[in-house]
């Protein structure tokens, strides 16, 4: 397959108080090996050449493992695939000829700071809030192997650990639910000997300044599971409200 000609439908916008609009840009020689992001810098090569603005988009690693390449194309967050990041997306899943629609993460609580750029500091400040240990790491330090933790725990722990912050729960989500992010960085804690002596604090303390995010409630569809991309489960939801449950029902 040769190079293709792609017609971009892209979300520009100035700021948060500017209203937005779609705008249409042709781009040609788009090899099918190019990553997405890599095809958005050709665009870009291209405007800055014709002495016009480029497009505003997040990116950092490429490599699958910041999170901050958030864009919704045709419809998802990160476009067509499961269990990848728009850096691991690649040309080769469109055709020739395509019209690929390209928008900012849509939610209240990520306000578009430039096109497709989102403030997603809300889920720093939800970390902030309760996401870390306060365990003594300097000095003589105990044996990792001397506290044995089952192996389904911590299998568990280290599944919710992969949770890279990118937003594309948020994104998918109907009502702009961030529960997904907060309970794998509860459960991640919550499952380890290390995260239990704060285990009521964090959770109480997390839950709480995610709703003061503007975050709305769980939807009960599953899709942010379907499209995140490492893939975390559900289960670590029904987790994080036991814990609140029973941090709501025994804090001092």
């Amino acid at each position: 397959m040769g190079n293709m000609k792609l017609t971009l439908k892209i979300w520009r916008q100035n700021g948060p108080n500017d209203k937005g609009r779609m705008e249409t840009y042709p781009v040609n020689d788009v090899s099918e090996d190019m990553s997405f992001l890599e095809m958005l810098d050709v665009l870009n090569d291209q405007l800055i050449r014709e002495g016009k603005d480029p497009v505003a988009f997040d990116h950092d690693c490429r490599e699958g493992i910041c999170g901050m390449c958030s864009l919704f194309i045709n419809g998802e967050p990160h476009g067509p695939g499961r269990g990848i990041t728009t850096c691991q997306l690649h040309m080769r899943k469109f055709k020739d000829g395509d019209t690929i629609f390209i928008e900012p993460w849509r939610s209240a609580a990520f306000p578009v700071i430039k096109d497709l750029s989102t403030n997603r500091s809300a889920f720093d400040r939800i970390q902030a809030a309760g996401g870390f240990v306060s365990v003594n790491t300097s000095g003589n330090l105990v044996d990792g192997n001397a506290v044995p933790i089952p192996k389904d725990d911590a299998d568990k722990a280290f599944d919710a650990a992969t949770c890279i912050g990118c937003g594309a729960c948020v994104a998918t989500c109907p009502n702009g639910s961030a529960m997904l992010f907060v309970a794998a960085k509860v459960s991640q804690f919550a499952l380890l000997p290390q995260g239990r002596p704060e285990a009521k604090r964090r959770v109480l303390a997390m839950v709480d300044q995610m709703d003061k995010e503007g975050f709305g409630n769980c939807s009960n569809t599953g899709a942010c599971e379907v499209e995140c991309p490492k893939g975390i489960s559900l289960e670590h939801i029904a987790r994080m409200n036991r814990e609140y449950l029973a941090a709501s029902v025994t804090k001092e």
